[in-house]
This record gives structure tokens, C-alpha cells and sequence, in this order.
């Protein structure tokens, strides 16, 4: 390509953003930011029925929480603008009075009462559906009695027939489309407001867009504006379109499927880390040169190209997303996993109020106790539970371990030390566990299995110094002798 790559995404403001719009708009970005390009956000907001005042925001957010930034769009302007279909409907005018003028379009009067007697009939008599081109050649004296009837008509283009069109595509290769089974469509409803197809165009060649990387349900729409770019003269961009992502049944993935997290904004609400899943995402249907997973957003950059993205459909993993935030989280500095679980911990009770010191050293430390083993941040309410519930549960493996001789007196031991240690943090742990060990001669599984079984209700789990100071003296106390 010749000429500076510009690259756009274009969602429809109808919510947050959803996966499959963050693949398309992160695609967009790499090649853009590899390639010394421009990448646009626009915004396709001519469908008012669908339309929500704060998904432009929305769809905004979601990119910049996952740290893509764009170079032209409503916020920051841009020397193409607006961004905004409704705020170009005086342009899109302009071209659509073009296609009138060139006979490439024309106007239809059929209502929608017409239409759908058309498709019964059709129904009926077994023919294939579509428009049966019944405005297309209308007589003057036919449009007037229409107008007299004060029918206002939609616009429709004129699909040539016999027309093969072919399209190179960067993704699916050599795909070919038949004019005759597409069928005369409309371009602009009655209101004079473009349909999506036509408006793209138009905004596409505006903008100087000339890659367009999309999701393969509009490899139908491809011809279709192929033939209207040849109408209007206009240099026809090149495409890539991306094959679907399926849930882990290997179906097409629906908005109303709950065994996925659809929307970028949970993601954010639940604490993954935003670099965990522009990299997972990136790994949806793009595959890397090597055996290499984890990336940055610059290697990403880096390593990026069309070549490598599949004609076949990804297949959303969700255990492998949770992994690998997981991986990230391990990674990440203290302080910013315990701004990330703070919002779960209020939510749930557990913190009230501002932290004073010793406050933000507990919640660290409960953190850092569980931070090797949270998938997401929100987890730290479940994995922090046995620190807040008055009530101990006692799993049937700790009931067991509980049951055994030595307990009592391991117990009996190590209730004295507590009861009488001057400090109870996690450095004086050990001391208080080998004082005991050192007073009945128990050591090993047998030692601390007691202690974490009566204290936690479990056998296994996380290093029990900390564990033990997150209970704080008080509630050691009570459980060993409610035990005992």
C-alpha cells in the first residue's frame, strides 16, 4: 500500500463494548501503530431505534481502558469530521442526489404494507425472496399519482445484472458474489437518513480509508458497496474480514450467552488487568510466529499482521483468559492489585470507612496472602471469607484431622502462647508455632495441620503466618476455645 494506512473503527452507539467490536478496534490499532498509520473511531448512529445517548462514552471508555489510542474521532476532532453520521447528513445528500441524477439509483414508493404482500406472494409461489424491482422503471406519470397519494419514497440502487464481482480479500482471499442474487437495496429510508451501506461509503472514502478490517458477518455487505464505490467513481478500499468467535460449545456467540463475559466494561468491574486482556483478545483468531503467549501492548505492535489472522472461527476461552490475567496479576505490584481488590472488599462489607495504617498493612497482607491465586480481583471476596465470618466451616478433611489425638494438645499448647504473646504479627508466628512444637514434642503435618484445620476449617491453604495475623489474636482465641 502506497499510500499511509488509515484504518477505522466504527461501532453503532447502542452500549458497551462488546468483545468482537474490541478485536476489530485492537486489529485496527496494531497495523495503524505498526505501520505508522492512523487509526479513526467514528461513530455509525444512524439507526436513532437502537440508539443510546451514552454509548458514544461508552465505547470510548472501553478503548481507553484497554489502552488504545485513537487518532481522529468525536472527542479530539480530526480533519475529516464530523464523526458522526447524524451530524453528516447534509454530505451524505450531496452523493445521494449523485446516484438520482446518474440513474444509478431511483425512488421506490412501495410501503411496507407492499413489500410484505410481495414476500407472501413470493412465499407462496415458491420463488426465491427479494425485491421484485417494481419502482424501477417507473413512468413520471406513475411517480405523480404516488406523490398525489403523498407516498414520500425510500431510495433504492440499481444493481446491475450479470455482474460478477470479485473481491481480494486480506483475510478470506478470492471471494466472488453474483449481482443477480442481490436484488435492488435501499440506501436512504423516506426521512432521507442513509442506511449503513451507503453512509459507509461515503465516510470510508471521505476519510481516506483504505483498509477495512471488519467481522465477516458484512463479507455480505462487500459487494454491494463495491458496486456503489464503481458508481460514484470512488477508489475501492481493501478489506479484511474476520472470521467469528464462537463460545466454548463452539457456537456462534450470542449477547444473550452467559457462559461468556461479553463486555469489556465487566472485565474492568471483576479487575482484570486491561494489558491481560488486550493480549487475550489479541490471540482471538491471530496467531503469533512462535509458541509465545504473553505479550506487551509494544510487542503486539511489533509483531502484528493480517497474514497471520485465520479464516477459521477463534473459540472464546475463558480459562485460558483467567490464566493468563492470573499470570498478570502475579506479576503486578502490590499496591496496584490492592487498588483493584479495595472496590470488592467494600462492596462485600468487609472494609469500612478510610484506612489508617495498620488498616492498609492488613489489607495488604491480605492481598499479598492471595494474590498468587486469584484468577480476578474480584475473587478476593471469596478467598478472604474465612478472615470475616463469625462462624468457622469445617470441611471434611479438616473434621477428620481435628479428630485425631494429638489435636487437643496442640491446641491447649498453642491457645496458651497466643494468650500470651506481647505481639501477634506475622514475624512472631513462627516463634508462638516452635514454642508449641517445643512443648509437646508435635511437629510437622501434625502441628501445623491442627492449627490451620481449627483455625480455617481446611487442611490446605495459604502460608499460615499470615493467615493466622489476618485472624488477629482475638479471633484465634475464640475459635481455639470454642474448639477445644
Amino acid at each position: 500500500m502506497s499510500k499511509p494506512l488509515r484504518v477505522r473503527y466504527a461501532p453503532s452507539p447502542t452500549g458497551h463494548l462488546h468483545i468482537g467490536g474490541a478485536r476489530t478496534a485492537l486489529f485496527d490499532y496494531l497495523l495503524a501503530r505498526k505501520n505508522g498509520g492512523a487509526f479513526v473511531v467514528r461513530f455509525e448512529d444512524t439507526d436513532q431505534t437502537r440508539h443510546k445517548e451514552s454509548g458514544i462514552e461508552d465505547q470510548l471508555n472501553g478503548l481507553r481502558w484497554l489502552g488504545l489510542e485513537w487518532d481522529e474521532s468525536v472527542d479530539i476532532g480530526g480533519p475529516y469530521g464530523p464523526y458522526r453520521q447524524m451530524e453528516r447528513l447534509d454530505i451524505y445528500k450531496t452523493y445521494l442526489d449523485k446516484l438520482l441524477q446518474s440513474g444509478h439509483a431511483y425512488g421506490c414508493y412501495c410501503s411496507e404494507a407492499d413489500l410484505e404482500q410481495e414476500r407472501a406472494e413470493q412465499e407462496a409461489s415458491g420463488e426465491m425472496g427479494g425485491y421484485s424491482g417494481k419502482c424501477r422503471n417507473l413512468t413520471p406519470e406513475q411517480i405523480t399519482a404516488y406523490q398525489a397519494e403523498g407516498r414520500v419514497p425510500s431510495t433504492r440502487f440499481r444493481v446491475p445484472a450479470d455482474r460478477i464481482i470479485a473481491i481480494e480479500d486480506k483475510v478470506r482471499e478470492h471471494v466472488e458474489f453474483d449481482s443477480n442474487g442481490i436484488g435492488d437495496f435501499i440506501i436512504a429510508r423516506p426521512d432521507g437518513i442513509p442506511t449503513y451501506n451507503f453512509a459507509v461509503i461515503v465516510d470510508d472514502h471521505l476519510m481516506k480509508i483504505n483498509l477495512v478490517i471488519r467481522g465477516e458477518e458484512h463479507l455480505s455487505n462487500t459487494p454491494r458497496q463495491i458496486l456503489m464505490y464503481e458508481a460514484l467513481d470512488m477508489p475501492i478500499p481493501e478489506f479484511a474480514h474476520l472470521a467469528l468467535i464462537l463460545n466454548p460449545d463452539r457456537k456462534k456467540m450470542s449477547k444473550r450467552d452467559e457462559s461468556i463475559i461479553q463486555f469489556i466494561e465487566q472485565y474492568k468491574e471483576l479487575g482484570y488487568l486491561p494489558e491481560a486482556v488486550l493480549n487475550f483478545i489479541a490471540l482471538l483468531g491471530w496467531s503469533p510466529g512462535g509458541e509465545e503467549e504473553m505479550f506487551t501492548k509494544e510487542e503486539l505492535i511489533a509483531q502484528f499482521d493480517l497474514d497471520r489472522v485465520s479464516k477459521s472461527p477463534a473459540v472464546f476461552d475463558m480459562d485460558k483468559l483467567n490464566w493468563m490475567n492470573n499470570a498478570y496479576l502475579k506479576k503486578a505490584p502490590l499496591s496496584r492489585v490492592v487498588e483493584l481488590c479495595l472496590p470488592h472488599l467494600r462492596k462485600a462489607g468487609y472494609i469500612q470507612g478510610d484506612l489508617d495504617t495498620a488498616a492498609q498493612a492488613w489489607v495488604e497482607a491480605l492481598v499479598g496472602l492471595n494474590q498468587e491465586r486469584m484468577r480476578f480481583a474480584a475473587e478476593i471476596v471469596e478467598l478472604s471469607s474465612i478472615f470475616f465470618k463469625e462462624e468457622l466451616v469445617i470441611d471434611e478433611e479438616a473434621s477428620a484431622v481435628l479428630k485425631e489425638e494429638h489435636v487437643p494438645v496442640v491446641l491447649t499448647s498453642f491457645l496458651a502462647q497466643v494468650q500470651q504473646a506481647e505481639a501477634f504479627t506475622v514475624e512472631a508466628m513462627p516463634a508462638l508455632l516452635k514454642a508449641v512444637q517445643k512443648e509437646t514434642g508435635f511437629k510437622g503435618k501434625q502441628l501445623f495441620m491442627s492449627v490451620r484445620s481449627a483455625l480455617t476449617g481446611q487442611v490446605h491453604g495459604p502460608d499460615l503466618n499470615v493467615s493466622l495475623f489476618l485472624l488477629g489474636k482475638e479471633k484465634v482465641v475464640s475459635r481455639l476455645k470454642s474448639l477445644l
